[in-house]
């Protein structure tokens, strides 16, 4: 993996993950869950800020970076799946979920099947069912890429033979520039057409105006299970964001019991290449704060 160390994994399934891990075995552990198309070197700069308050754990989904590429479809279910293995095999009672695009999906929906597993919820840029595409992002000409991107053959050659979310979607929606070191990384996965399949089945399960149907029945559960649930929340939000805007995620943020709105300043969607050290902070202050009387819990 070039410029990248090379990471610990645990057998899942018919394949394996890949993980990163810091803090000690003894504190509470922080799941770190990424998107389409990262891998756990999204969380790079943000662990050493967490990890002396938690154990943090940060698994590659399955497909994407140091994790094994099995015969799947690669839809949200199977990542449910997988990472419900991982979490088995690594033998986590219990976490705080600090995710990011896809990874808002996968935690709100384990939110939702097992609350007594989650300590608190730190997340951005997530994923909900949108009634129609002018609800998907802030900016008309994603949407019309989008909408390509699920568009039979087009999408394929976009993203299987154009590898378009690494080397467009990824850069576009930071605002610095990502140094040809990162994109070194972030290329390796998915250095052949058929190792981008899991980046391209991702978009075309997002839940947009009732399609996929079971993406969005699973994903109205999921956020109905969040609007009424009790544990803390801290939601980080970029200016002008790309799924969220500042004012969705103020408006979100005040219909949530116990959510702390955090505004990051500039930032589109992959806000954790921005601002790493105010993540990180108040990630680690968050979590902090909430452990401070709790009960114990296993971890």
């Amino acid at each position: 993996m070039p410029f990248d160390i090379d990471l610990p994994h645990r057998s899942v399934l018919d394949s394996h993950m890949a993980y990163r891990e810091a803090g000690s075995q003894e504190k509470p552990v922080a799941l770190f869950l990424h998107g389409n198309p990262t891998s756990s070197y999204i969380w790079r700069n943000i662990l050493p800020h967490v990890a002396p308050v938690a154990r943090c754990v940060a698994p590659d989904l399955i497909g994407f970076g140091q994790s094994g590429k099995p015969e799947i479809d690669y839809r949200f279910a199977d990542h449910v799946r997988y990472l419900d293995a991982f979490i088995e095999v690594a033998e986590i009672g219990s976490a705080y979920l600090v995710a990011q695009d896809w990874g808002t999906a996968l935690a709100f929906h384990l939110a939702a099947r097992k609350p007594d597993f989650v300590r608190g919820l730190a997340f951005m840029e997530f994923i909900r069912p949108m009634p129609s595409w002018n609800d998907f992002h802030q900016v008309e000409a994603a949407r019309e890429t989008f909408r390509k991107f699920r568009t039979p053959s087009v999408g394929e050659q976009m993203i299987i033979e154009g590898n378009a979310f690494v080397e467009r979607i990824l850069p576009g929606s930071v605002i610095r520039s990502l140094s040809e070191e990162e994109m070194a990384v972030y290329r390796a996965p998915f250095v052949t057409s058929e190792s981008r399949k899991p980046t391209w089945r991702l978009p075309n399960e997002l839940p947009i105006a009732g399609e996929p149907a079971d993406v969005t029945a699973m994903l109205e559960q999921a956020h109905a299970a969040l609007a009424d649930s009790c544990y803390p929340k801290l939601l980080f939000a970029g200016k002008p964001g790309a799924l969220v805007s500042p004012a969705f995620a103020e408006v979100f943020a005040a219909k949530l019991h116990d959510c702390q709105l955090v505004q990051l300043g500039d930032g589109a969607h992959y806000l954790q290449e921005d601002h790493p050290e105010t993540i990180g902070r108040s990630v680690a202050a968050w979590i902090e704060r909430h452990e401070i009387g709790a009960s114990p819990r296993a971890s």
